[in-house]
Parts: structure tokens; sequence; C-alpha cells
């Protein structure tokens, strides 16, 4: 099932199995979101059907807007960690669990937080895959110097998400 929710970083596809939430998708468009559908139902192994006003959509809406109207600052859903595995899912999981909002890490830090120190580059790979953002906050994850680093929701996205949960200063867009 998913659902399409307007947030001030865009329209964000919301989609999930009966196990949780599985995959968060930044720009749905519809060019984007019918991209992301077809991926999803291969890699699922069934169509998505749009249901927002399923129990388990319903509530992450309901906990999307509350973060983005600076009412909440963590997610307490089920998710479903189908999509990624291995050393990425653990990566994602130590994020999820242990970086809260207003904060940010360093790919090395995190890196050494799963026994893995040296491996930034492997979790900048991770936070590339995450199928989750914003709920597992791959946007909190930067670099040692301070930099931003990368996004799959591109840097002004990262930027904004940062800004809302007042790391950095108000964008300027």
């Amino acid at each position: 099932m998913w659902a399409v929710v307007g947030t001030d970083i865009g329209p964000l596809l919301l989609a999930a199995t009966r196990e949780g939430l599985v995959n968060v998708v930044f720009h749905a468009t519809d060019a984007v979101r019918d991209r992301a559908l077809r991926r999803l139902a291969s890699r699922l192994g069934g169509e998505p059907v749009e249901a927002p006003a399923s129990p388990l959509l319903a509530e992450v809406i309901r906990q999307v807007e509350a973060y983005f109207a600076g009412r909440r600052d963590a997610f307490d859903l089920p998710l479903d960690w189908s999509l990624i595995s291995g050393f990425n899912r653990e990566v994602l999981r130590e994020l999820a669990s242990g970086v809260p909002y207003g904060s940010v890490v360093g790919y090395g830090d995190l890196a050494g937080r799963v026994g893995r120190p040296g491996a930034s580059q492997a979790v900048g790979l991770a936070m590339a895959a995450n199928p989750l953002p914003v709920v597992v906050p791959c946007h909190r994850v930067v670099e040692s110097d301070g930099g931003l680093g990368g996004f799959g929701g591109g840097r002004d996205t990262k930027r904004k998400l940062l800004a809302l949960e007042g790391v950095l200063p108000e964008p300027l867009f």
C-alpha cells in the first residue's frame, strides 16, 4: 500500500507492507512515483495499492506531518527492513536508534559504532541505499570536516531537514 504526502521538501511517496513502512521516496512527482512503484512491485513480488486511509499509512502520514510541523522529533512506526540487508541494514539500524533529532554524526564515527572503523565510504553507500530516508535519518550523517556530504534527496533537501532540526541555520530558499 502507498500514499503520497506533501511536505516542506516536496511530495514524499510512503509505501508499506503488512510488516511496516518499507519505502520513502523523495520528489514523488508522477514519473518518480510510477518508477518507484514499479521497482517496489518487482522487489516485493506484488503490485502496491494506493491506500492512504489504511491504519498504518494514516499513522505514517500523521507522524510525517507532525515532524515537518515541528511537533515530533522521533518516529514510532513499525519498519519493514526487507529492502536492505547485511552491513547496510546494520548501519541504518544504528543510525535510527543512535543518532537523535537535532544531532549529526560523521560517516567514520558511524562506521566505528558498528565495529568497522575505517569503513566511512561503505557507510556512505549504506546512506545512499537507505530505503527509509527521513524516518531513518540519513540526513544526520555528515563529513568529518563538517561538510554536508551527499544525499539521495539532494543537498538542498538535506539542508532543509537539518535546518528543521535546528542543526543548521534556516536555508535561504
